[in-house]
C-alpha cells in the first residue's frame, strides 16, 4: 500500500450540489488517501443549502465549500489530478479543459436533484438521494486496490462504478 494522496475532481455544470456532494463525501470517507475538489463548467456561484444539509446528515462539516469554475484546475499551480469524475450528463458532454497529470476519467452521472419540483421535503429528499448514490460509488471506488491495478483495469473499474 502506498502513502500517496490521490487528487480527485468532481465536475458538474453548476457546481452547486452533486459535485459538492462528491467533494465532501470523498474527503470524508477517503481522508488520508484522497483529496477531493469540485468544479463546474458554468458554476452558479452558490452552493445549494440542501446539499450542505445532506452532508451534515452524513456527519460531514458543511463549511468551506464554494461553487467554482473548472478552469481553476487547468491553470499553472493547480493540483495534479489523478481522477476526474463527471456527475452530470451535461458536463460529461462538454469539452473539458486539459487536466494536469493525465487523470483517469469516468462519468458517474446522477439525476439532477436541483430540477426536482414540489415541496421542500421532496427537494431535500432528492438531494439526499443523490448523496446516497454518490456515497455508494465512492465506497466502491475506495475499495479498489489502486496500487495493484494496471491502467486498463483501473479505467474499466472506475467506469463500471458509474453504472452502479
Amino acid at each position: 500500500m502506498t502513502d500517496r494522496i490521490y487528487n480527485v475532481l468532481f465536475i458538474c455544470t453548476g457546481n452547486s450540489a452533486r459535485s459538492i456532494l462528491g467533494e465532501g463525501l470523498m474527503n470524508h470517507y477517503g481522508a488520508n488517501r484522497f483529496k477531493a475538489y469540485s468544479a463546474g463548467s458554468h458554476p452558479t456561484g452558490l452552493v445549494n443549502s440542501y446539499a450542505l444539509q445532506a452532508l451534515k446528515e452524513f456527519g460531514i462539516g458543511a463549511d468551506g465549500f464554494r461553487s467554482k469554475n473548472w478552469d481553476e484546475f487547468s491553470r499553472d499551480g493547480a493540483p495534479e489530478l489523478d481522477f476526474v469524475f463527471t456527475v452530470c450528463d451535461t458536463a460529461a458532454g462538454e469539452v473539458c479543459p486539459i487536466w494536469p497529470g493525465q487523470p483517469v476519467t469516468a462519468h458517474w452521472g446522477v439525476a439532477d436533484p436541483i430540477s426536482v419540483e414540489g415541496s421542500e421535503e421532496r427537494r431535500q429528499q432528492a438531494i439526499l438521494d443523490a448523496a446516497v448514490i454518490l456515497k455508494r460509488r465512492i465506497e466502491l471506488f475506495l475499495s479498489l486496490p489502486l496500487d495493484k491495478l494496471d491502467a486498463v483495469a483501473l479505467r474499466r473499474a472506475v467506469h463500471d462504478i458509474g453504472k452502479q
